[in-house]
């Protein structure tokens, strides 16, 4: 028996079985998870058919819900709570055609997506969880810090309520784009007098908070990366490689404002990965400078009839005032 076990043959065995059987509980898990998807949408139907039904709508409809929760707790156990309810009647309401649901996401998912008031930014978040396969933490993370106003300051009203409707595509450098980009994982106190290189060690330790931030693609290549030019050497702060574009990213780290001289060392760095690291398969490479402060005028002339794929943005170590982004949002939407 134990020669059985050692058996090559009979590990392949063992992994196909357990793949088989893994399969059959996801997809099982995925079929409950659907249905009772579907059964709380109808729940909030039958709710709210209820309190449009005429009288008993001006006389109990206070009522309705804190009895409703009592007298199903009683009846079926947990689930039933009021709050719970009137996820159900907003999921109806936010949701009216059933078949629009993911069976990709899960309740929780949709708990935490009718918590967005803006019709807009909800269906962004609907669209990127379901893409980019969040959990339901990294859900809240995204909503937190605001990513669908980050992203949508900057573009005009056409693009914003494209944003909203298929979700962030990532289709060329400008994609990468957020007013700002937000680190709070990193933990930094306030007033600590961090350097470049503490924010880069933060980065490499919450490394997967990092490619949440960034985006979808992004496969993680190294860090101070070395370039030799006339025996002088040069160093990279992080350099990833994006799948669906098929390209070197290379990312420069600053504190404080952006200068002249640092978008002159990044063209710097895209003309060596260009010449020298390329395959003959891959894109040209793509620089991304992350300062705190940037001048607006300063990058345009520095940058002025430059053909480099060459992104500067703002990054911020703390969560970004929300109502002011919304706002700024709003103004694009009424413009």
């Amino acid at each position: 028996m134990n020669e059985l076990r050692k058996s090559t043959d009979y590990q392949l065995l063992i992994d196909k079985v357990g793949t088989t059987y893994q399969s059959a509980k996801n997809n099982i898990i995925s079929a409950v998870n659907t249905e009772m998807l579907h059964a709380y949408w109808q729940i909030g139907k039958d709710v709210i058919e209820f309190e449009q039904g005429g009288k008993l709508k001006a006389v109990y409809g206070k009522q309705l819900l804190e009895n409703l929760a009592k007298d199903l707790s009683l009846h079926f156990g947990k689930g039933f709570s009021r709050s719970n309810l009137n996820y159900m009647r907003l999921l109806y309401n936010k949701f009216p055609i059933c078949e629009t649901l993911s069976h990709k996401l899960t309740w929780s998912h949709y708990c935490e997506l009718l918590k967005v008031d803006d019709d807009l930014a909800r269906e962004f978040y609907e669209k990127q969880a379901i893409a980019e396969n969040w959990t339901i933490r990294e859900l809240r993370r995204q909503k937190k810090t605001g990513l669908f106003h980050r992203i949508a300051i900057g573009k005009d009203k056409s693009k914003v309520l494209e944003l909203s409707k298929k979700g962030q595509l990532i289709q060329s450098e400008e994609d990468f784009i957020k007013n700002p980009h937000v680190f709070e994982f990193m933990n930094f106190p306030e007033n600590y007098e961090y350097t470049e290189n503490d924010i880069e060690k933060a980065i490499i330790n919450n490394l997967q908070q990092f490619l949440l931030e960034l985006g979808k693609g992004f496969a993680f290549i190294g860090r101070q990366q070395r370039i030799t030019l006339n025996n002088r050497h040069y160093f990279v702060d992080l350099v990833f490689y994006h799948v669906k574009l098929k390209c070197y990213v290379l990312i420069d780290l600053k504190i404080g404002e952006v200068e002249h001289e640092h978008i002159g060392q990044m063209k710097l760095y895209l003309g060596y990965y260009e010449k020298e690291v390329n395959e003959i398969s891959d894109n040209e490479p793509i620089g991304l400078i992350l300062s705190e402060e940037k001048d607006d005028i300063l990058v345009e002339y520095a940058m002025l009839k430059d053909a480099s794929k060459l992104i500067v943005s703002k990054y911020q170590l703390y969560l970004p005032d929300l109502e002011q982004l919304k706002s700024k949002v709003r103004e694009i939407i009424e413009k």
